[in-house]
């Protein structure tokens, strides 16, 4: 039986295999198809991770997690290449569906994160990484006095339009609808910010650009005005994420522990679920600020809330 089972292999499960093993615990699986190092990889420069910095050549999503396994597996955290179908309750402990086969662990740490939903335009996939984000923080900068587009018209797609109007010259936000999802003070500052321009009743068609990147958008207009090109090096999209609860879903539809409406597992500030013993740490919980020091931090409580959680069925 494991002592703990951690799905997933980004920055939270990593870390959380990490703080598990090196407080102590023996039997701790890792569950990634893939390698290990999360969504991060893709990035292509990386400037905020407290201590972590090379200017010429930048610091790529990949460089920044190229050392995480080995030290998060040093004390002795064990990668298996498996895909988790399913975690069930069974009794005070869980059972973790491999399809195969099943194993059993005292306490399992969630950590398969959310995945941030594509508007479907032509382009928007082949120039995803290279001027097309889903990360004004992460990407803002890149773009300081230049000018950029933001798709969408919920909360974050508003409060992202401020952040950049803060390091861009101007800032469009394309909305398919002239009401907006996000809250009413949230559109007011952003109606009343000089650099913001709504550009609405209208959605994204394409993405042109060549081998250095976007270069700009076809927007077309629900109400039949001609369609518009709008040159521009960055498009954030925001049009909500998919969080990936699936391993939580049980026989009958419902989910193993408590979640919010967006399917976002509802912790409290030690990573504990509603069931005992089984923790989401990342971007799968409610209020995930999804940065790679912020899930780092979340799988690091969850593996001790995990280690204080077997001391406590072994005494």
């Amino acid at each position: 039986m494991l002592d703990c089972a951690i799905i997933g292999g980004g920055p939270a499960g990593l870390t959380a295999g990490l703080y598990a093993t090196r407080g102590g615990l023996k039997e701790v699986v890792m569950y990634e198809m893939g390698m290990p190092g999360g969504q991060i990889t893709q990035s292509s420069e990386i400037e905020n991770y407290p201590g972590v910095f090379r200017e010429d050549p930048p610091l790529t999503g990949m460089d920044l997690m190229e050392p995480w396994p080995a030290q998060c597996m040093h004390f002795g955290m064990r990668h298996e290449m498996k895909e988790v179908r399913q975690v069930r309750r069974k009794g005070e402990i869980f059972e973790v569906d491999l399809g195969t086969e099943s194993v059993e662990a005292k306490t399992v740490i969630v950590c398969t994160g959310s995945t941030p939903r594509r508007a479907g335009f032509k382009g928007e996939d082949e120039f995803f990484g290279r001027g097309v984000s889903t990360c004004a923080t992460c990407d803002g900068f890149f773009y300081k006095d230049k000018e950029v587009a933001v798709l969408g018209g919920g909360d974050t797609a508003l409060e992202e339009a401020l952040y950049l109007a803060n390091i861009c010259s101007k800032v469009y936000v394309i909305h398919r609808r002239e009401q907006f999802r996000a809250a009413p003070p949230t559109v007011e500052r952003a109606m009343k910010n000089e650099k913001i321009e709504f550009i609405l009743n209208a959605s994204i068609d394409e993405a042109f650009g060549d081998m250095t990147g976007l270069q700009g958008v076809r927007i077309v207009f629900n109400d039949g005005r001609e369609p518009m090109t709008l040159e521009v090096p960055g498009l954030f999209v925001f049009v909500g994420n998919n969080v990936n609860n699936k391993v939580l879903l049980q026989d009958d539809g419902s989910f193993l522990c408590d979640v919010n409406e967006q399917g976002q597992v509802i912790v409290d500030l030690n990573m504990h679920t509603s069931v005992p013993g089984l923790y989401a740490a990342g971007d799968l919980r409610i209020e995930a600020a999804k940065q790679v020091v912020c899930a780092a931090a979340d799988g690091a409580i969850a593996g001790m809330q995990a280690l204080h959680h077997v001391q406590e069925m072994n005494s």
